[in-house]
């Protein structure tokens, strides 16, 4: 009994998932959109994705909201395959973003769980409450299995404090939970898990750089397995140029918006988060677009992958300071595993602090984990394909087999 239903539920779509937490294969996949809309879509693909053999369906529906959206997937299952009936489920998991200092790992669903999930939500509005309606409608539809929620929060509560405080006023912070909380954790630490084990080393003795690079996109120092420091802080928003998000930014830009501009918070909000990143600078929210602009000769693309890359690097030049020795550079997720000319913007110029990479390797398209460093680096740099469905599988099993080593921590 190792396979485990891997659900993620958005504001408007349900992701899911059954997975093997011992290999990673999954026996199938899909994905609800449009929930609570007009217009909703069901695309079930029964087989690993890219293999041979795999099948995809796709259903229009309706689901008014996410007990609907459940019931649509067992449904999926029941007359697409394979039956979850035969797949012996151990338990399901669930993607929650954040979790606060109460959660430093993955936990049992509980009613008092569900309520600090609730409590937390005015730290993620917009992903919480949805996260949460997919836990319930869940539990409703399967009462007799374990429910798991993995927080993408969690991996971060490692950073000590000089990492995850801000230098603000103590009580205001201690208030108003303000902190550096960090995100895409099951990522991070899926990736730095396969990093040593490509390199065969242990977990405790590899120190790597993950580079999570989607469009939303975050940077990880990781010692001995542990986050250290991270780009992303109280909210997605810090850190790295992403898609639409500006990333790091003098906060005296909102209030001078709001003086001179007469911008209100909702407004600035929408700027900083929705209008801005590559699509502020270029136009262009997808990388793709966007180096294809560069191509044809066009400025803004070239300033927006000049942005892009150059807050890339410094990243990565301060945990190289703050971790000292480097195992490896790892670029993952969309951006990170299929664009080389951002691995290789990003990773020349290097030379002086052990890093390279091979400008043929760094073409290869193949499977797996990729090394394509050069022969003189001293710092490997790697391109590990993301599975954080197969992360979440893997710590929900964690908790299934010892719940008692899986508790909230008491509020600070």
């Amino acid at each position: 009994m190792t396979n485990v239903l891997v659900i993620n539920s958005g504001s408007s779509s349900l992701k899911y998932q059954v997975v093997d937490a011992t290999t990673g294969i999954a026996a199938a996949t899909g994905l609800i959109e449009r929930i609570g809309l007009a217009g909703g879509r069901l695309i079930h693909e029964r087989g690993a994705a890219g293999r041979s053999g795999a099948e995809t369906t796709e259903w229009q529906i309706d689901a008014a909201d996410h007990t609907v959206a459940v019931e649509q997937m067992q449904r999926a299952f029941t007359e697409l395959g394979p039956d979850l009936a035969d797949m012996d489920l151990a338990a399901i998991g669930h993607r929650v973003v954040q979790g606060g200092a109460r959660f430093g790992g993955p936990v049992l669903v509980t009613e008092e769980v569900k309520q600090i999930i609730d409590d937390l939500a005015d730290l993620a509005p917009l992903h919480n409450p949805p996260n949460l309606a997919g836990i319930e409608a869940a539990q409703r539809a399967f009462p007799d299995l374990d429910h798991v929620v993995v927080f993408d929060t969690a991996f971060h509560l490692s950073m000590p404090a000089r990492a995850s405080n801000y230098a603000l006023n103590a009580a205001v912070a201690r208030q108003y939970r303000i902190r550096r909380y960090g995100f895409h954790g099951t990522s991070h630490s899926y990736v730095a898990r396969q990093a040593a084990q490509f390199l065969g080393k242990r977990d405790s003795d590899t120190n790597v750089i993950v580079l999570h690079l989607g469009n939303g996109a975050s940077a990880t120092a990781v010692a001995g397995g542990a986050s250290i420091d991270t780009s992303m802080g109280l909210t997605p928003l810090e850190g790295l140029v992403m898609g639409t998000r500006t990333g790091d930014i003098d906060p005296a830009v909102a209030l001078y918006l709001s003086r001179h501009a007469g911008m209100g918070i909702d407004e600035i909000d929408d700027l900083f988060n929705r209008r801005s990143g590559m699509l502020g600078v270029t136009g262009h929210q997808d990388m793709r677009d966007v180096i294809e602009a560069w191509e044809a000769g066009n400025p803004d693309a070239e300033l927006g992958l000049d942005l892009y890359t150059y807050r890339l690097r410094k990243y990565l030049g301060s945990y190289l300071a703050v971790l000292g020795r480097v195992d490896a550079v790892v670029f993952t997720a969309g951006i990170g595993e299929n664009s080389p000319d951002i691995r290789l913007r990003t990773m020349s110029g290097l030379d002086h602090l052990g890093m390279g990479i091979d400008p043929a390797r760094n073409l290869e398209r193949k499977p797996g984990v990729r090394d394509i460093s050069s022969e003189s680096a001293r710092v490997r740099t790697l391109v590990i394909p993301t599975n954080e469905e197969w992360e979440i599988a893997r710590q929900t099993m964690e908790v299934v087999l010892a719940p008692g080593e899986h508790e909230p921590r008491a509020l600070p």
